[in-house]
């Protein structure tokens, strides 16, 4: 069974995605407060972390925040009623993995969450199956220990931004759509979220690039998608 920790103070939420996380073999733990949470959270391995942003005690963020700062990887999925383009990605810019705004359709949700378990027993075959080291124009990207380094000095992306370079840097010359790096990386194919795809692309380049505006690694194919350079 996935072990599912809930943080959501709206108890007919809360309830609600209990019941059908527990429909498809999920251990459920349901907290109202943030702050008793994320202490949970941080004691206790998970499978994935269902996190509302508006909390009592420690808002969303800062939990999403801390516990990457302990180097607790397991996914988190950003639950908001907010629909600003700038809340979602200040969510994706602490750690999470993906967000859905309230109100929500529970199809939509029960495949966010069954693309996020399909996207982590993939990483793991490939920890075994595939593990490689890229190096390229002073980048390094180790895939065992999802390290990414430039010029020698760490890089600390979010394991969203790391999945998306290892996809596009194991494929050098390639160009992939949007749709297909969704497919791929997120593991979920909804029309109309190519959005998240450019703003991970914004993002990473502004870790690994000298000038952003003008990449020398993550580079764009006009009018169809995204590549990574390959000489």
């Amino acid at each position: 069974m996935k072990e599912v920790i809930i943080i959501e103070d709206e108890s007919s939420i809360a309830d609600l995605i209990k019941l059908h996380l527990q429909d498809i073999d999920c251990e459920v733990h349901c907290f109202v407060n943030g702050k008793d949470g994320y202490q949970f959270a941080l004691k206790n391995p998970f499978d994935l972390l269902i996190l509302d942003i508006n909390l009592p005690g420690m808002n969303g963020l800062d939990i999403c925040r801390e516990l990457r700062a302990n180097k607790i990887t397991s996914p988190i999925l950003m639950l908001t009623a907010r629909t600003e383009e700038i809340d979602k990605v200040l969510g994706l810019e602490t750690g999470a993995d993906d967000y859905i705004t309230k109100p929500f359709g529970i199809r939509e949700f029960l495949a966010r969450v069954k693309a996020i378990f399909r996207r982590v027993e993939i990483d793991r075959v490939e920890q075994f199956e595939s593990i490689k080291l890229i190096e390229f124009k002073g980048l390094s990207i180790d895939r065992k220990k999802r390290k990414v380094e430039l010029r020698g000095g760490r890089i600390e992306l979010t394991p969203k931004e790391f999945d998306l370079l290892y996809t596009l840097a194991t494929n050098p010359g390639v160009t992939f759509e949007r749709k297909e790096l969704l497919s791929k990386v997120w593991g979920y194919d909804f029309e109309g979220y190519e959005h998240t795809v450019n703003s991970h692309i914004n993002r990473l380049r502004g870790k690994i690039e000298k000038d952003p505006n003008n990449p020398e690694y993550v580079l764009t194919t006009w009018g169809v998608g995204y590549r990574f350079a390959d000489n």
